[in-house]
């Protein structure tokens, strides 16, 4: 939880009114018991109605300045707790935002929904409780024992020994416990992933008739975070318990030790009711304490996790964005470019060896392969989604790891293989990147991408709501709009990573040339599966394997390059392609 202090700062007043609300409503409940003491030793036993009356208006005073403080320190309590926690939920969104793609793959989208939510709440819990429970139970706990000694000492110290035992057992408890928290939030994660991973591929699972199979993959997660849970919970269960009979066993002694001594003079009734009291407030006081400390131990798990978030450092950083230069990207050069997922320089790690591209304004480069040969990486790099490992790529002549990364960012328009749509309108979907367009630019980039035909024919148009992922749209729609999205920005830079491959040909080719025209002064790169689809290029780069193998027109290619040959004849056999 220190760690987290920073998020304090701006609650301060409430981190000080809440405690101090709560000691005064502590002072106000410690007098009770004396004040009825005072009822029992002079008004009952000397049987005077007035301090019996008085005394008793004086304790409901005491009750309502109890009651005033006391919700006093829950609204300054709740108003830190719960800014603090949307403080912290917004810290790790901000800078979940900021990760590259190795630190999310480092952290994955499961674990880190649950550090976002459920860890979240369990430090948000702790502090709304540190602020009531933690000033009133060790306060009204040690008020009690001071109380108590000075009512009578040697029924003092028999509550101070039981105390101590107490202390003892908590400790045993806590010590066995905190690795069980640490383990439950770890099972949490995994369940959180299951679920995410089964409701991402729900269509598939339900195609491949594998649900069946899910369930028990399902089953094992949830039955593991079950057992722990369980285990987990077997400890906090034993707190009230212990602690009750413990205390429960300090009061038959002091009752049976107390009531001798009245009955000798040498402690009056209206003391013994007083302590007896006191020894109720302080087994309170003390579940209270039992069940913080259990509190303390699971948030802490979940700020550590927090702050692993929090402290790491993003992979991938640029220069301030206060300290952006126009870039206009009128060059792009690849130079021995190697790379590895894990920043290996060891060549059997490298997914990418030696990659030598150039390409100047108007230029369009294709890149085809087979899968798994490295074509999605190559472009993934040019907007620092990740980082070289050696060489070095350059836009207009300067390395990108020195130029502002929001502004390379924004010169580069990427269409990724996966179409992602968001929940919204197609308007708002199609403006993701420039929030500003009008429904002229918007409309004009639907129709470059072939968009604006199917668009029309919806009922509610541009304003037709999607579903999650655009659930509500097929495969080559869902393209579609990807494209407009990014051709809405006019980026000096396009990548189109296999973002035409569900297309029909017919489709793909009007595509084609309505790019031709508009994006002529544009530096394109082009990924594609089908040979169909790029054949026209004037430079078409042959990936196999992370190494260049082949450059050149198509013609160049089925004359000197035998992967391009190959993939040819796999796609087309022998025949010669219209």
């Amino acid at each position: 939880m220190w760690g987290l202090r920073a998020y304090f700062k701006p609650y301060w007043k409430f981190l000080i009114l809440g405690p101090l609300f709560m000691i005064f409503e502590v002072f106000f409940d410690l007098l009770q018991p004396r004040l009825a003491a005072h009822i029992v030793n002079f008004g009952i036993m000397d049987r005077d109605l007035g301090i019996i009356e008085r005394t008793g208006f004086l304790m409901v005073g005491v009750a309502l300045l109890s009651l005033i403080t006391g919700v006093g320190c829950n609204l300054f309590a709740s108003r830190a707790s719960q800014n603090f926690g949307a403080d912290v939920r917004e810290a790790l969104f901000a800078k979940v935002q900021a990760f590259s793609f190795d630190n999310m793959d480092a952290f994955k989208s499961g674990t880190l929904i649950t550090r976002m939510t459920s860890d979240v709440v369990q430090v948000q819990n702790l502090l709304q409780l540190a602020l009531q429970g933690m000033v009133r139970a060790p306060s009204l706990l040690i008020g009690s024992v001071v109380m108590a000694l000075l009512m009578n000492l040697r029924l003092g110290l028999f509550l101070l020994g039981t105390l101590i035992v107490l202390v003892a057992a908590l400790i045993v408890l806590i010590r066995f416990s905190n690795p069980l928290f640490s383990g439950v939030q770890a099972r949490l994660d995994a369940v959180n992933t299951r679920i995410q991973e089964n409701l991402a591929g729900i269509r598939v699972v339900k195609a491949f008739v594998r649900t069946d199979y899910e369930m028990r993959r399902f089953r094992e997660v949830n039955e593991d975070y079950t057992a722990i849970s369980i285990r987990a919970a077997r400890f906090i269960a034993l707190n009230a318990p212990v602690v009750t009979l413990i205390m429960n066993a300090c009061m038959v002694t002091v009752l049976l030790y107390g009531g001798d001594l009245v009955s000798i003079g040498s402690v009056q009734a209206g003391d013994l009711v007083a302590f007896v009291n006191y020894v109720v407030q302080v087994l309170s006081s003390l579940l209270m304490v039992s069940g913080l400390l259990m509190n303390v131990s699971q948030a802490n798990v979940s700020a550590r996790r927090i702050g692993e978030v929090l402290t790491t450092q993003p992979h991938i950083e640029g220069k301030a964005r206060e300290a952006e230069d126009p870039i206009p990207a009128t060059h792009v050069e690849f130079a021995q470019v190697s790379f590895s997922y894990d920043g290996s320089s060891d060549p059997k790690d490298l997914v990418l060896r030696d990659i030598n591209i150039e390409a100047g304004r108007g230029d369009t480069v294709a890149i085809i392969g087979a899968t798994g040969a490295g074509k999605s990486t190559v472009v993934q790099l040019i907007p620092r989604l990740y980082d070289v490992t050696s060489g070095a790529i350059r836009i207009d002549g300067k390395d990108i790891r020195e130029l502002p990364l929001h502004g390379l960012r924004r010169r580069i328009g990427i269409i990724l293989q996966e179409s992602f749509l968001f929940t919204g309108s197609i308007r708002g979907n199609i403006a993701f990147g420039k929030p500003d367009a009008t429904q002229a630019e918007i409309e004009a980039a639907a129709k470059i991408a072939q968009a604006h035909d199917f668009i029309a024919k919806l009922p509610d148009g541009y304003d037709t709501q999607l579903g999650q992922k655009g659930v509500n749209l097929s495969g080559g729609q869902k393209q579609r709009l990807s494209i407009a999205r990014t051709l809405l920005v006019k980026p000096p830079i396009l990548i189109m990573d296999d973002s035409t491959s569900a297309l029909d040909l017919g489709t793909e080719r009007r595509l084609r040339m309505a790019l031709q025209e508009v994006m002529k002064d544009t530096i394109t790169f082009f990924i594609a599966q089908r040979i169909s689809s790029v054949i026209e290029a004037r430079r078409i780069i042959v990936l196999d394997d992370g190494a260049i193998v082949g450059s050149g027109t198509h013609a160049e290619l089925m004359a000197e390059c035998e992967v391009y040959r190959d993939i040819y004849r796999s796609q087309f056999g022998k025949r010669e392609v219209s």
